[in-house]
């Protein structure tokens, strides 16, 4: 991933967050034919240490798992947040007009070697925690226990799961931070006042990359 200094991150603890924040990734394989990208929910698991695993699934019909070449490595690619940055929201503009447009967005890379895996009972364990992920918010959650047992059998006879063991990870914040501050203040106050949900939460970025001490007026 092309990091310049100013926007690297490298704190596991960051970066785990920000995959658990954003979970659906870009899990790229190499076939015989090149590149091979498919898209899918991962579950992040702690170990091993220091940068831990990522397990998901495909669907068995997804040839990538079957073309995958065994034993290579994969990459998965999560976004976070992200935003058009106009160069109308920096005073640089009126005063010099050596300014253009950019985006900010939080990305993270995750790479090291993948396997696939059809064991039922460890695709059911994987359907679990999953669910167990996603519906913890909500005030009646939905559990696998919900449905019969023979349907999830038969269900998960559909899906092929997916481990990769991280032995890279990688974060870039471009946030604003090769701005003057006078300039971080106009993107923090332009996203949040035009660019919507994105851009709101690209702006408490923006704000929390330059210190916090410069947050948008009320």
């Amino acid at each position: 991933m092309y990091r310049p200094e100013a926007f690297r991150e490298d704190r596991v603890v960051v970066l785990h967050e920000a995959i658990r924040q954003a979970p659906f990734a870009t899990l790229v394989t190499l076939g015989p034919e090149g590149p091979e990208a498919g898209h899918l929910p991962l579950l992040l698991e702690p170990e091993p240490a220091p940068f831990g695993t990522l397990v998901g699934h495909l669907a068995r019909a997804n040839p990538q798992w079957s073309r995958a070449v065994p034993g290579g490595v994969g990459l998965a690619i999560f976004q976070g947040p992200n935003a058009y940055v106009s160069p109308s929201w920096y005073p640089t503009k009126r005063e010099t007009g050596r300014v253009v447009p950019t985006w900010n967005y939080v990305a993270v890379q995750a790479q090291g070697p993948v396997a696939f895996f059809e064991d039922s009972a460890a695709l059911i364990d994987l359907v679990d925690r999953l669910t167990r992920a996603h519906e913890a918010d909500r005030p009646e959650p939905w559990a696998v226990a919900d449905a019969p047992a023979d349907y999830i059998r038969a269900m998960v006879r559909g899906i092929i799961g997916v481990r990769l063991t991280i032995s890279r990870l990688e974060g870039s914040w471009k946030l604003s931070q090769n701005r003057q501050p006078a300039d971080r203040v106009g993107v923090i106050e332009g996203l949040r006042r035009e660019a919507g949900a994105a851009g709101q939460a690209v702006s408490a970025l923006v704000a929390e990359r330059s210190g916090g001490e410069r947050e948008p007026k009320p």
